[in-house]
């Protein structure tokens, strides 16, 4: 699987469900600006993750938010059951406080299976964390606190998404084609 295809396929996920959708009002800003460090994992376990995870951290801190403002590490090849990655995020979480970062940066999950706890298997909410593979989001807490003060009602956002996807349905939001990138395309 190629690196760019999958960076592509993350893209049009972002552009045409995260931004077209406007279920994230913030991406767009950061998306425009050229702000999001789209990065390909090569891990094939957990651990790897973890170090990969590690490095972007570490490379997101260092760096200037102007330049780079978040991350979306892209785990193509670990983690294809939502269960087993759904467990991997307290890993993750715990890495995070292990180096001292909880509370300057968050990390958000998507999956192509994500499920939410207390929702039906065939609710569209689900849709609003599926994404073409799985990314873990390195999000700054700076940003999300200034995304915040621009949009006071922030809380109001799932349930304008829940009314977007559930207008759209399974095939609307099969025909944004924003899943994994095709084998022709690698």
């Amino acid at each position: 699987m190629r690196d760019d295809a999958v960076i592509s396929a993350t893209r049009r996920w972002v552009d045409r469900a995260v931004i077209g959708l406007n279920l994230c009002p913030f991406a767009k800003g950061v998306q425009t600006k050229g702000q999001v460090h789209y990065v390909v994992s090569p891990a094939t376990d957990g651990q790897e993750l973890l170090d990969d995870l590690k490095s972007e951290l570490h490379a997101l801190h260092a760096g200037d938010p102007a330049q780079r403002d978040t991350t979306l590490l892209i785990a193509p090849r670990v983690f294809a059951d939502f269960l087993d990655f759904n467990d991997f995020l307290d890993r993750a979480d715990r890495l995070l406080r292990k180096m001292r970062m909880e509370g300057d940066f968050q990390i958000a999950s998507f999956h192509p299976q994500f499920l939410f706890a207390e929702a039906d298997a065939d609710d569209m909410s689900h849709y609003t964390n599926r994404a073409p593979y799985p990314i873990l989001h390195l999000l700054r807490e700076a940003s999300i606190d200034r995304a915040v003060e621009a949009f006071p009602d922030a809380s109001l956002i799932f349930e304008k998404n829940m009314q977007t996807l559930r207008a759209l349905g399974v095939e609307g939001w099969q025909a944004l084609d924003v899943g994994p990138a095709r084998d022709n395309a690698l």
